[in-house]
């Protein structure tokens, strides 16, 4: 079998590790995350083994959505820290072989930017056209029915100057006018500012809207995306060896494709959220979850994996800022939570792509169900949550659906020890901690050799010595099986079998004739090593493991 013939680059066999700052680590105590924080932890993110770090936004920011609404591109917002300690967060990462990737947020604003406070003035304002502006209709209502994100209309009307402004999200978040080249111009140099600081590359939050056709009520995938990522490709990080990966909620393989084939020069790789929103009610999205399909699962990653294989790059990624806890979304965070957990992580990261661990899924961090919707801070939990309680549903049912997806379940400060507050500050987190962080924390992880750490600090470890997981070709196994996903990696005559049990029961397997008694080499368990394949083998309760061997030859 032929090897791989991608251009080898340095973020394949890399593993990104996401920060979300306000709540990694609080060095001057005022319950708020900072810079200083994750710099006092780049030691054990080292020890971890991850090369990059993805940072979500610490720009200047009146905080509306946690940083998402940006009011200074090129400042860095007080409760975070300075730009001398962004500087010198860059400058230690580096020491530690860690690059930083910044989260470039350029759909849209803060209301509270330069350029909206200038475009507010008049409508012959030259900062106008950075945002989008229309007319009431002839009876003064809305341009049109565009709904925004986190709920209410997409429009907000600006008395002084008689107009309507769009926003996708917050009212606060005014998208800007990709369509106008002196917006392109701006964020470019503004994008080659940071590159020229030494980062290693942007996280792109929705940058499949930055084509959005308004008027059409277009928009994700709008006609200009692609051309507009070329351009800004060209002008600014085409020329230097970084990693780019843009969120793209729409994405399908083909278009995934457009952004992340090399020919295109436009991305490296894309997030997709297929595999998150098959869990999602059709209509109700996410505040309704349906039950968890592991064979709607498996045809998803077997989809991209395959799509993907030759022109383009994977993103693989249980969680993140905006998801909940893979380990209570699709393990057990109870009995089973360090099996299930480094089920997971075995699960994910041998598959094809670069794979992304969001803060404390290292430890096995869980979903928090808080009392009141009061102790929730997430803007789009509390506008839906009030927006539809208000229609008539349930203050139960919005709340299952806050504790199983809401964004503050990934939120809650990172669990560094079993002190007050987690070990995260000593003042009063700006959100509640998880009461299970006594028993679930960092200090408990180091201190046990077979804790969900050392399991994903191996895997980090396997895949920079085996360029099989980089580059091997995927074959899945045992499509139908409703509760084992199972796979092969394969290079030439080198094999790598991954077995994942995704249930909590015991399971007989009948093995396929081809992997029967195989002889290989264990790589990693969560369970007693298994060394040799007989017909069948019993797998324990959410038990996963990996076995290298030689393939015969024929």
């Amino acid at each position: 079998m032929e090897s791989n013939v991608l251009t080898k680059k340095w973020w394949h066999d890399a593993v990104v590790y996401q920060i979300y700052p306000r709540s990694f680590c609080d060095a001057n105590n005022d319950g708020m995350g900072d810079i200083a924080g994750i710099i006092s932890k780049l030691d054990y993110l080292q020890q971890l083994g991850i090369n990059i770090i993805w940072l979500s936004p610490v720009y200047k920011s009146p905080m509306d959505d946690n940083g998402y609404d940006i009011s200074d591109y090129q400042d860095i917002a007080a409760e975070f820290g300075t730009l001398a300690e962004m500087e010198n967060l860059i400058a230690e990462a580096k020491k530690r072989d860690i690059r930083i990737v910044m989260d470039l947020v350029v759909n849209h604003t803060s209301d509270e930017h330069p350029w909206f406070i200038e475009a507010k003035k008049s409508k012959d304002n030259p900062y106008r056209d950075y945002y989008i502006w229309r007319q009431p209709q002839a009876d003064g209502s809305v341009p049109n029915d565009f709904h925004s994100y986190f709920g209410g209309s997409g429009w907000e009307f600006d008395a002084a100057t008689g107009e309507y402004y769009f926003h996708q999200f917050s009212k606060r978040q005014p998208d800007l006018n990709w369509e106008n080249p002196k917006v392109q111009e701006e964020v470019h140099k503004m994008m080659n500012w940071w590159l020229d600081k030494g980062i290693g590359g942007f996280r792109m939050d929705v940058i499949d809207l930055i084509g959005k056709e308004v008027d059409k009520k277009v928009m994700a995938n709008g006609a200009n995306l692609h051309p507009l990522l070329q351009a800004m490709n060209k002008a600014t990080f085409g020329d230097r060896d970084v990693l780019t990966v843009g969120e793209a909620w729409s994405a399908t393989p083909e278009i995934a494709k457009l952004y992340s084939n090399p020919a295109r020069d436009e991305l490296s790789m894309v997030f997709q959220f297929e595999h998150i929103t098959i869990g999602w009610h059709p209509q109700n999205g996410k505040w309704e979850p349906q039950p968890f399909d592991l064979i709607k699962l498996k045809k998803v990653f077997t989809k991209w994996q395959t799509e993907l294989s030759d022109s383009g790059w994977n993103s693989l990624f249980w969680d993140n800022h905006d998801l909940p806890r893979a380990v209570s979304k699709y393990g057990d965070p109870g009995k089973y939570r360090v099996e299930s957990a480094k089920m997971l992580a075995t699960a994910l990261h041998f598959l094809k792509g670069t794979p992304y661990i969001y803060q404390g899924e290292e430890i096995g961090m869980t979903n928090v169900r808080f009392d009141s919707i009061d102790d929730y801070q997430d803007i789009e939990s509390l506008n839906l949550y009030y927006e539809r309680t208000a229609a008539g549903v349930p203050h139960e049912q919005m709340m299952e659906g806050i504790y199983e997806n809401g964004r503050d379940n990934a939120r809650t400060p990172m669990q560094w020890n079993s002190d007050v507050n987690a070990g995260f500050s000593t003042a009063r987190p700006w959100l509640k901690v998880n009461p299970n962080y006594t028993g679930i924390n960092v200090q408990a992880a180091l201190n046990d050799p077979d804790s969900v750490f050392f399991h994903y600090q191996k895997l980090i470890k396997l895949r920079k010595e085996l360029p099989i997981m980089t580059y091997g070709q995927y074959i899945p196994l045992l499509d139908d099986h409703p509760d084992v996903f199972a796979y092969l990696r394969a290079q030439d005559d080198q094999r790598i079998l991954v077995i994942n049990n995704f249930s909590a029961k015991k399971i007989a397997l009948p093995l396929p004739a081809e992997i029967q008694g195989i002889q290989g080499k264990c790589l990693i368990s969560n369970y007693q090593p298994h060394q040799d394949l007989a017909e069948t083998i019993t797998l324990q309760p959410y038990e996963s493991f990996a076995i290298a061997y030689t393939q015969p030859a024929a």
